[in-house]
């Protein structure tokens, strides 16, 4: 069973070596291909100022988190939820080297004892050299609605970007949607949500086609097969 957490964060600032902190976790759960609906979301005290150019772009204040858990509180839970998976992360480097200078300050290890990473700004990069590679840029290219992004924020990126990656590496399927497939019941086929509605032929219709036949056969000088 193929498991993918697509995981996305907020942060204090750009650089958890000057001491930024991750103020925002947001993740989904991916089976086979198909997000399943379990989530991990959660803010973060950050015990520490926001940049304001990191303020401007999610709209975290430090009033707003004051009251938040500490990553010390939530480690264990996170860890749970991301063990074993795949994490898909749009410019990889950044989150992990957040989350890896939060799990040090706990004597951790880094996250790659936990999961592996699948990084998707390197795979746009890839797909569509010279381009837009950033998430709303990719929202556009595969048709992702994200009419409700007016700030970052990491749970409904990580949707966000659950939708592109499974774009970028399926095609034209598509996203969200379960297709009703036919399903088999005695007597026949029927189609979920519904019975198939039948439209008989009227005595009319069945003697103007029983004319047509006829004709074909004339012209023919054969009886058709119907």
């Amino acid at each position: 069973m193929s498991r993918q957490i697509v995981l996305d964060t907020e942060t204090t600032g750009l650089d958890p070596a000057q001491g930024h902190r991750v103020i925002e976790i947001g993740a989904l759960e991916i089976l086979n291909r198909r997000i399943t609906g379990a989530t991990y979301h959660v803010y973060l005290n950050p015990e520490r100022d926001i940049d304001a150019g990191a303020l401007s772009v999610h709209g975290l204040s430090r009033e707003f988190l004051s009251d938040k858990p500490r990553f010390a509180d939530i480690s264990a839970e996170f860890l749970d939820f991301v063990r074993d998976a795949e994490l898909v992360i749009h410019n990889a480097p950044f989150d992990i080297g957040f989350l890896n200078a939060e799990l040090a300050r706990r004597d951790e290890g880094p996250m790659k004892r936990y999961c592996t990473v699948l990084d998707t700004l390197k795979l746009a990069k890839q797909l569509h050299p010279g381009q837009k590679n950033n998430l709303d840029a990719l929202c556009r290219r595969y048709f992702v609605d994200n009419a409700g992004r007016s700030f970052h924020g990491a749970l409904l990126d990580a949707q966000l970007l659950a939708e592109v990656y499974l774009a970028m590496t399926r095609g034209q399927e598509t996203l969200g949607i379960e297709i009703s497939q036919p399903v088999r019941q005695a007597g026949g086929l029927a189609r979920r949500g519904g019975s198939l509605k039948v439209l008989r032929a009227s005595e009319a219709e069945q003697e103007l086609h029983q004319r047509y036949l006829a004709s074909m056969t004339k012209d023919c000088g054969d009886t058709p097969a119907w």
